[in-house]
């Protein structure tokens, strides 16, 4: 998978925390109830890599990845568990090049020109630009348009409902993260149909 494959699943892309494998398949289950077929578990619980492993061998319509992937080794523990993909807040030479020997679909984090153009230089066609809205958000993204016309992102921090739509708007953005539609609350109160509810919304409020 490319990341602009990747990219295109879905405009919205859940950044998942889960602390219980339990709940892994009954969110993954609702999430594409509610339509979003596309999740990103993120490396931040002791649980995380047993989640993903039991979403893509119980769920296997379910592309599902992993975030804060921060070294080599991540990379292919996520790949081993069955992940397809790997987000990471930041980029790195020992990344690229893991990523590229192994074969993995990976998509660096960037919030500037020069960490842009490492990725560029890599090969790499789809970029994260974390934390979106704190290193200049919409007004940034517009302005690596003009130098770097082919690349495409997935901002990533303090996107919500309420301002998704700038970014989504925006010629160079396929699609954008967030934690909003899957609140930690609800996950562990097996409140899932609310998570559907919010799938629902948010994909509902997309303008085209």
């Amino acid at each position: 998978m490319t990341a602009i494959e990747l990219f295109n699943i879905s405009p919205v892309v859940p950044v998942v925390v889960l602390a219980r494998v339990a709940d892994a398949v009954p969110l993954a289950e609702a999430l594409l109830e509610g339509g979003v077929g596309i999740m990103e578990v993120t490396l931040r619980s002791d649980a995380a890599l047993e989640c993903i492993e039991a979403i893509a061998k119980v769920v296997p319509e379910m592309n599902v990845g992993a975030g804060t992937v921060i070294n080599a080794g991540d990379l292919l523990r996520v790949r081993d568990a069955g992940g397809r993909f790997s987000f990471s807040p930041g980029i790195s030479p020992e990344l690229l090049s893991a990523s590229a020997q192994e074969g993995i679909t990976f998509i660096p984090g960037v919030a500037t020109a020069s960490e842009l153009m490492a990725a560029i230089n890599a090969g790499i066609t789809g970029c994260k630009l974390f934390p979106a809205t704190a290193v200049g958000g919409v007004e940034l993204l517009k302005g690596f348009a003009g130098p770097f016309p082919e690349m495409r992102f997935c901002p990533t921090g303090g996107v919500s409902l309420a301002n998704m739509n700038d970014f989504l708007s925006l010629p160079n953005v396929s699609c954008v993260g967030g934690s909003w539609i899957v609140p930690k609350a609800a996950v562990g109160a097996g409140e899932f149909e609310k998570i559907t509810a919010l799938c629902k919304e948010a994909l509902g409020s997309v303008r085209s």
